[in-house]
């Protein structure tokens, strides 16, 4: 039998994170499910728990690719409050670089920016 060409989509939710394969006809042909205990970051703000995204990410996708019945064309992420993630030399997780300001108006955009993330982070808590 012939495999079914898929694509692999990973929809990493708030709550649920997904892998949902979809044939040609964009019919849903496979779909995983995971949650994971929310962390918190180096500001104390709720985010994902990297290493367990990490782990999910790779475990589903070798499930898929030992199944004889798909081949995956292609892969493709959907996120909630898309987020970067700043990684070393050896992929791990690293800080982001500080942000320093050069011109008058960098200093002014800086400061504005500060007042906005501190008056959002109230609002959360």
């Amino acid at each position: 039998m012939k495999p079914t060409p898929v694509i692999a989509v990973f929809d990493v939710g708030k709550t649920n994170k997904k892998l949902f394969l979809f044939d040609e006809q964009y019919k849903i042909v496979f779909e995983r499910s995971a949650r994971f205990l929310e962390t918190v970051d180096e500001d104390g703000d709720p985010c994902e728990n990297l290493e367990s995204l990490r782990l999910s990410i790779f475990d589903s996708l070798r499930e898929v690719f030992r199944n004889a019945a798909f081949e995956v064309k292609s892969i493709n992420f959907a996120t909630y409050g898309a987020s970067f993630v700043y990684i070393d030399e050896d992929g791990k997780p690293t800080n982001v670089p500080q942000v320093i300001p050069e011109t008058e108006e960098e200093k002014q955009q800086y400061v504005q920016a500060q007042a906005r993330y501190i008056e959002r982070k109230k609002k959360r808590n």
